[in-house]
C-alpha cells in the first residue's frame, strides 16, 4: 500500500554535493510530515531532516547548514539537497513519514563520500 522510492545517491568527494529524491505514495505524503533517515554500517538508523505538512523544517545537528529538505506536493516527492559532504555522511539514505506510522521502508539510496 505504501511505496517509497529513493534515488540520487552516488560516490562523491568530500566537499561535494548530491540531491536525493523520494517518490512517496500520495496518502503518506499528504497525511504526515516527511523525513530523510540514514543508516551507516554497524549503526542505528537516524533521522537527519524532516519537513512538516506546513513546510516547517528541522535538521539534525550534524547536518545543519549543509542539508536542505524540501517537498513538491504536486509530485508527491521529497528532496534532500546535500552540500559540503563529509566522509561521516556516508550511509544508506531512506525517506519515510515522521513519525513512522507504518514500518514500510524503501530500498534506500547509497551515499558514499570518499577521497
Amino acid at each position: 500500500q505504501v511505496q517509497l522510492v529513493e534515488s540520487g545517491g552516488g560516490l562523491v568527494q568530500p566537499g561535494g554535493s548530491l540531491r536525493l529524491s523520494c517518490a512517496a505514495s500520495g496518502t503518506i505524503f499528504s497525511i504526515n510530515a516527511m523525513g530523510w533517515y540514514r543508516q551507516a554500517p554497524g549503526k542505528q538508523r537516524e533521522l537527519v531532516a524532516f519537513i512538516t505538512s506546513g513546510g516547517s523544517t528541522n535538521y539534525g545537528d550534524s547536518v545543519k547548514g549543509r542539508f536542505t529538505i524540501s517537498r513538491d506536493n504536486a509530485k508527491n516527492t521529497v528532496y534532500l539537497q546535500m552540500n559540503s559532504l563529509k566522509p561521516e555522511d556516508t550511509a544508506v539514505y531512506y525517506c519515510n513519514s515522521v513519525p513512522v506510522v507504518v514500518p514500510s521502508w524503501g530500498q534506500g539510496t547509497q551515499v558514499t563520500v570518499s577521497s
